[in-house]
């Protein structure tokens, strides 16, 4: 079984099964993500820059392969000791909590992407992130946020799913709960049962202003998706790119 639903993150993102249930994720939507992002970014020669949850590393393996130095970050004990195994001298893994110290002026920017925000409960903590990220960007250096559009996203959402991958079920269920899309999930791994959460908060664009204004981020850019077309209320994706002045 899973820990205490207010740790959802610490138990789920550390299993076999969350990397199970995500494995056909589409690398080359990404690459084509931070390809974009690249060729809009003017962060100068050999820039530093964190990927803040980075997971198992994909996207800070490719963001290094840009030409970036690059840290990632990851509150999984599993997630990083698979990505260190892709350390070189320009890409390097930490176990860190994102609310923890992400450094001093340190990153010339710092990408936060595929929606890995907005898991805690209080929103005091995400503001903590928010003012973690500025703390360790350089004067004038950048963050890019990407999230789900909360306005779609929760227009939309199907109420049950089942999938079957590797002879594994699951059984998932969503529901918007007090500003929440929650997500329970059921797994069935040859008659063991195990259950895990996802929460995710819905913010919108609106609730996005006013946490950054918080935090002392400015919006330079916002877009609507991996292409980097201008957002509306009918966009999948809610793309900000910040300054810290």
């Amino acid at each position: 079984m899973s820990k205490d639903a207010h740790e959802w993150y610490e138990s789920w993102f550390d299993t076999e099964y969350y990397h199970i249930l995500y494995k056909n994720r589409d690398d080359n939507e990404a690459h084509f993500f931070i390809d974009n992002l690249h060729n809009m970014l003017n962060v100068g020669k050999l820039p530093k820059v964190l990927d803040l949850a980075c997971g198992k590393g994909r996207h800070s393996i490719y963001l290094a392969q840009k030409g970036y130095d690059v840290t990632g970050v990851d509150l999984s004990e599993n997630n990083i000791k698979e990505a260190k195994q892709h350390e070189h001298e320009h890409l390097r893994f930490i176990i860190k909590d994102m609310r923890s110290n992400l450094g001093h002026e340190e990153f010339d920017a710092i990408f936060n992407l595929f929606t890995s925000f907005g898991y805690f409960e209080n929103e005091k903590d995400n503001i903590k992130v928010l003012k973690s990220i500025r703390a360790a960007l350089k004067p004038k250096g950048y963050l890019v946020l990407d999230y789900f559009n909360a306005i779609k996203a929760t227009q939309l959402l199907p109420k049950k799913e089942t999938k079957e991958i590797d002879g594994i079920h699951f059984n998932i269920k969503k529901e918007v709960v007090e500003h929440q899309i929650i997500k329970k999930i059921q797994v069935n791994d040859m008659g063991h049962i195990a259950e895990y959460f996802e929460k995710v908060a819905a913010f919108t664009h609106t609730d996005f202003l006013t946490m950054f204004k918080e935090a002392g981020l400015t919006v330079i850019k916002q877009f609507g998706d991996y292409k980097l077309r201008e957002f509306s209320e009918n966009s999948d994706r809610l793309v900000f790119l910040l300054q810290r002045q």
